[in-house]
């Protein structure tokens, strides 16, 4: 954890080095309720509920981002599997104004469970990843937004109990904003957050590589003032691999954020 704090700090001081004068240290605090938390298709807490409070910050418009999450059941038995995650990223575009115009996200993440089989003890269970996401928003005329994310896991140490955690991921994605008649009354117009994906597992969690497993989603926004907003959700899971998942799922969900 010293590394970890020492490299986050390197990151917060080379970006507001580099950060204009004019620009803020903006960001968005969200706590969101899980019915059920599904993390890349498994079943984190069985078929338990969740809570889930995060912050991200942007960092004075440098393209790099923080985040800081936190996931913990809200039934007892599960304390082992809580979490807190760290995300050090970097956004930017590429190809503006053309129609192959790409957005993408690069990052790393690290997976710190206090209560874990490793607390205390020499070896962690701590898992850490690398990831990339690409996003096309102006190929599709019809304003769908098809992306790819690839990601590298790892155990955080070599002899940690979590080591067969290893592998990769990819998951192909699409996205659309639906615009629809307005759900309040002094609302005119509602967009929905249409989205699916798909995902193909390379070894992380289980011994070969197979598609896992496909989630669809549907989210709105209400705003509700002094910059918060209510933002509920439902998705469903199709399983395809048993290693990963031996049901379908249906969860929903339910966030309110601040921005500042």
């Amino acid at each position: 954890m010293k590394k970890l704090i020492l490299l986050t700090a390197v990151i917060l001081l080379s970006a507001t080095t580099f950060a204009q004068a004019q620009d803020e240290l903006t960001g968005t605090v969200d706590v969101t309720y899980l019915s059920q938390y599904i993390w890349r298709g498994f079943e984190w807490y069985g078929s338990q509920s969740a809570i889930q409070p995060s912050i991200d910050l942007d960092l004075y418009g440098t393209g790099f981002g923080l985040s800081v999450f936190w996931s913990r059941a809200n039934s007892s038995g599960y304390e082992l599997s809580e979490e807190v995650d760290l995300t050090l990223s970097y956004s930017n575009s590429l190809y503006e104004y053309e129609t192959y115009a790409t957005d993408y996200t690069a990052g790393w993440m690290y997976y710190h469970y206090p209560e874990g089989p490793g607390a205390g003890e020499t070896v962690s269970d701590d898992w850490q990843e690398m990831f990339v996401t690409l996003s096309w928003p102006e190929i599709c005329p019809e304003g769908v937004v098809p992306s790819y994310t690839v990601i590298k896991m790892w155990a955080s140490e070599e002899a940690s109990p979590s080591n067969g955690i290893s592998g990769w991921l990819h998951v192909l994605g699409l996205g659309y904003d639906l615009p629809v008649e307005g759900l309040l009354p002094d609302t005119p117009e509602q967009i929905l957050h249409l989205s699916a994906a798909t995902v193909y597992n390379d070894e992380v969690g289980i011994s070969g590589s197979d598609w896992s497993h496909a989630v669809f989603g549907v989210s709105t926004d209400f705003d509700l003032g002094n910059d918060c907003t209510l933002r509920p959700g439902v998705y469903y899971q199709s399983s395809w691999e048993d290693d990963v998942n031996t049901s379908d799922e249906l969860w929903c969900s339910v966030g309110v954020s601040y921005a500042f």
